[in-house]
């Protein structure tokens, strides 16, 4: 097998020449820049930038929740700028996991069904997604939790939660955007040492961060500056 296609069978994600333009005329601002990134398998990557760097926005791009003005962008080998939206939408439940500085569960919600929701968007039986949640749960330390609604969680127990969600299809990818923002400085460590873990057990992951010493944990950092990496 030649050297190219054992690096493109490797590869999760490939960035070739995006660009990103928001806007028109005077007010056109060019986010992206012919930016070239891949993402291979096993990956743990840190990508930091001042705001307006464009690294929120190569997330969104890779996250499939943007598309590229030009270039092309291919998640496991597919054309993403392609794609129509509800192709998306089954990519981004599929392939990709989503973790964010807030943690986005539903209130009214125990932690095993903000964890199952993802599984039913995914067709998969009401038996199995409670198989699945408890696993999920029990991976990230939060086999006592299960009944309780994100209330009667502190912070990081949220995250938890929010990351066992975002795993739970098994996704080829893990995007993990200011997770530990709002979070004490403690319980940002438990959470990096379970995102390390998860990293260990074969999961790809690339966060986005501001602080140095979260980003210090991942085994590559990419810097974004005027939307290049530099």
């Amino acid at each position: 097998m030649s050297l190219d296609k054992q690096n493109q069978q490797a590869a999760v994600a490939i960035l070739s020449n995006v660009s990103k333009i928001y806007g028109e005329g005077a007010a056109k601002v060019k986010a992206l820049d012919e930016l070239n990134l891949t993402v291979n398998k096993g990956d743990f990557i840190a990508v930091m930038g001042a705001s307006g760097s464009g690294k929120s926005t190569a997330m969104n791009i890779i996250g499939c929740l943007d598309r590229p003005t030009s270039g092309s962008y291919q998640l496991n080998g597919v054309a993403i700028e392609r794609l129509n939206d509800d192709q998306l939408a089954d990519i981004r439940n599929q392939e990709l996991g989503f973790v964010f500085q807030q943690f986005h569960l539903l209130p009214q919600a125990t932690a095993l069904e903000n964890v199952m929701l993802p599984m039913i968007y995914a067709g998969i039986s009401k038996s199995n997604r409670y198989k699945l949640a408890k696993e999920a749960l029990t991976r990230v330390g939060l086999q006592e939790r299960m009944q309780n609604r994100p209330n009667q969680l502190s912070g990081g127990q949220q995250q938890r939660v929010a990351i066992a969600r975002a795993i739970i299809n098994k996704p080829s990818l893990l995007l993990a955007d200011e997770p530990t923002g709002a979070l004490d400085s403690q319980t940002t460590k438990d959470v990096l040492n379970l995102f390390e873990d998860l990293h260990q057990q074969g999961i790809t992951l690339v966060l986005v961060t501001h602080e140095d010493d979260v980003a210090t944990r991942a085994k590559k950092i990419i810097n974004f500056q005027d939307g290049r990496i530099v």
